[in-house]
């Protein structure tokens, strides 16, 4: 990829801006809340400008049965507001009704060189051994995400370690369109990489990511689990046979331990050490069901609140609209000087 290092003034010009987006093709789980929503809430509070995207158009990059696409899409919104981001201080709605993101998104591939694209792990990952079946979409979904992020002239993106190289693309995207052009119009792009649990691997294997598309819904909790579903999985999560250390130097090796670890430290507010602190020398018949009761106690009020919303999904779509307004109103102008840049004739239509 692209070797420039931008000087560290290089984002100075422009306002501190929060971009995220989050695919609606399953359900919400404890990896999303944890790894993502628990978090824009904080920056939210903190008064940071932010845009949270449902990013349904990188959706169908894979199939997506056409209703229940629609039903995801609106159940995550749910999920966004439940968690507590407020639509009115923060900017939420779907990626496929502000077309700046389209528009954008073939500028770039026009930017971007098949060898960058040619080293994304997750398109290796996802296309699986038949390549050749997989769609341009999927191939060029890097493309579509850096253009998400430079739509708004997102300064800072919270993403998870999966995410960190298609950051690093549109890291490249800009700087690369920028030099080629003379101009400074597109920030570099910065990753907020935080939290005890950025990450959140799955209750089966403490290696893999927690997913929802994992065949084995025990494998996650559900934003939408019930207090007995919630416990369940938790007592019959992976784990190994000894006790809590004092330290997290001792739990080097036992990832499933680890992960939850994690899990009650983020929840809780707390570091994974205090956590090991607390519950040193205890085995995972004591720690389970109280990790447990600390998920109900803390995704209850999420989960009644999803079902609640969901009653009305009216309400949430009049909600995404409006928030597609707002976000084509930052989008628009920046798509316009971006062609002027380019160099393509664009009318002045009403």
């Amino acid at each position: 990829m692209n070797d420039a290092s931008p000087d560290a003034s290089a984002n100075a010009r422009f306002s501190t801006r929060i971009f995220s987006g989050i695919q609606p093709s399953g359900g919400l789980t404890l990896g999303n809340y944890l790894g993502a929503l628990k978090r824009f809430v904080e920056k939210q509070d903190e008064g940071i400008e932010a845009i949270y995207c449902l990013v349904d158009m990188h959706a169908i990059t894979v199939w997506q049965e056409p209703a229940r696409l629609r039903h995801a899409t609106r159940e995550a919104a749910a999920g966004f507001i439940a968690a507590g981001i407020d639509p009115e201080r923060s900017i939420l709605f779907n990626q496929s009704q502000v077309s700046a993101h389209a528009e954008l998104a073939w500028i770039f591939n026009c930017v971007a060189r098949m060898g960058w694209m040619n080293r994304m792990t997750q398109f290796k990952d996802k296309a699986g051994k038949d390549k050749e079946a997989a769609s341009l979409g999927l191939y060029a979904y890097p493309a579509l995400m850096a253009a998400d992020i430079l739509a708004y002239h997102a300064t800072h993106v919270p993403v998870g370690e999966d995410q960190r190289q298609h950051l690093e693309l549109t890291r490249d995207i800009a700087i690369k369109f920028n030099h080629d052009y003379g101009v400074d119009f597109f920030p570099v792009t910065e990753p907020l990489i935080e939290g005890a649990a950025t990450r959140v691997m799955s209750l089966r294997d403490g290696t893999k990511k927690m997913s929802k598309s994992d065949p084995s819904d025990m494998s996650r909790i559900n934003l939408t689990d019930d207090a007995d579903a919630i416990a369940q999985k938790f007592r019959k999560a992976r784990t190994d046979p000894d006790p809590l250390p004092d330290t997290l130097e001792a739990l080097e090796g036992r990832p499933e331990a680890r992960n939850l670890v994690n899990i009650y430290a983020a929840l809780d507010g707390t570091s994974p050490q205090e956590v090991l602190v607390a519950f040193a020398g205890q085995g995972f018949g004591s720690f389970k069901p109280k990790l447990a009761e600390l998920a109900v106690e803390s995704l209850a009020p999420i989960t009644a609140e999803m079902s609640r919303l969901m009653q009305d999904p009216a309400e949430i779509d009049a909600l995404l609209g409006r928030g597609a307004e707002r976000a084509e109103a930052i989008a628009a102008p920046i798509l316009e000087q971006c062609f002027e840049i380019v160099g393509m004739v664009r009318s002045r239509r009403r």
